[in-house]
C-alpha cells in the first residue's frame, strides 16, 4: 500500500513567486488500485509522481510503502519498486544502444553490475517473447538500436523495460500524450493488459478525460494541490466522460 501523508510542496519559498502546490495533502492508493489522474496545468499532476519518485524534495510529511518510510531514499533507490513510463517515448531508454541492450540493462535493474557481458543471450528467447506480446512485429528487431523505433513502438518497449522486473508501482507520465490518436490507443491497450495481467498497482496522469474514464478503477481530479474528485469501484465505473469534462471546467476557470 502507498501512503502519502501530510505532503507539503512550495516553490521558490520566500520570492514574490512562491507557489505553495500541496499542504497537508494526504493520498492513500491500496495495493492493485489503478487510479486515473486528471487536471488543468498547474494542479499538482506530475509534482505529485515527481514526490513520489523522488525526483523532487518534499517539503514536509512523508511517503511511505507498505508502512515503510521511503523518504529518505534517492530516486533511483526507489525504482527498485517502482517502475516509470515518460511522456517524452526517448526518455527511460537508451537511443544509441539496441532493442536488446536495452531491454537486458532493464532486465538487470537491481542487480549489481561487475565487468561481465551486459547481455545474457540465454535471455534472448525471452525478451522475444516479452516483444510478441506487444503485438507489433518487434520481436525480430532486437539488433535495430532504439532511436530508429517510432515513437509508439518506442514507447511500447520502455512499457516492457519499467515492468520486466518485479516491482510495486507502475507510474505513467502522460505515455500517450506525445503519440498520434491511433498510437496512443495502442499503448493504452497495452498499458490495461500489462497492468491487469501483471497485477500492479498503477497511477496514470492524462489529459485524456475518455482514458481516465475507461481505464483503471479510480479516478481523481487534482486542483492547486488538493483533491476535489475521488471516484473509485462503482462509482468510478458509472462516471462518464462528459460528465467528468463538466467538472473539469467548473474547476478550470477558478
Amino acid at each position: 500500500m502507498l501512503e502519502m501523508r501530510q505532503i507539503t510542496k512550495v516553490y521558490n519559498p520566500g520570492t514574490v513567486t512562491e507557489l505553495r502546490l500541496f499542504e497537508n495533502f494526504d493520498l492513500t492508493v491500496p495495493d492493485g488500485q489503478f487510479v486515473s489522474i486528471v487536471g488543468s496545468n498547474g494542479s499538482g499532476k506530475t509534482s505529485l509522481l515527481n514526490l513520489l519518485c523522488g525526483s523532487i524534495p518534499l517539503d514536509g510529511g512523508d511517503v511511505c510503502i507498505d508502512g515503510k518510510s521511503i523518504r529518505k531514499q534517492k530516486d533511483y533507490q526507489r525504482y527498485g519498486a517502482i517502475g516509470r513510463v515518460y511522456q517524452n517515448p526517448a526518455l527511460g531508454t537508451c537511443p544509441n544502444l539496441t532493442m536488446l541492450e536495452n531491454l537486458s540493462l532493464a532486465d538487470n535493474k537491481g542487480k549489481r553490475f561487475g565487468l561481465g557481458f551486459g547481455v545474457n543471450k540465454k535471455r534472448i528467447d525471452f525478451y522475444r517473447s516479452e516483444l510478441a506480446s506487444l503485438g507489433l512485429g518487434l520481436e525480430d528487431k532486437l539488433d535495430v538500436p532504439m532511436g530508429a523505433l517510432s515513437g509508439g513502438q518506442r514507447q511500447a518497449v520502455a512499457l516492457l523495460m519499467a515492468t520486466m522486473t518485479p516491482l510495486k508501482f507502475l507510474i505513467l507520465d502522460e505515455h500517450t500524450a506525445a503519440l498520434d490518436p491511433k498510437t496512443a490507443e495502442t499503448i493504452m491497450v497495452l498499458t490495461g493488459k500489462v497492468v491487469r495481467e501483471k497485477g500492479l498497482t498503477a497511477m496514470m496522469v492524462t489529459h485524456n478525460l475518455r482514458y481516465a474514464v475507461e481505464y483503471g478503477d479510480r479516478l481523481l481530479m487534482l486542483h492547486h494541490g488538493q483533491i476535489v474528485l475521488d471516484r473509485a469501484g462503482q462509482e468510478k465505473a458509472d462516471t462518464t466522460t462528459e460528465e467528468l469534462l463538466q467538472v473539469f471546467n467548473h474547476y478550470s476557470i477558478l
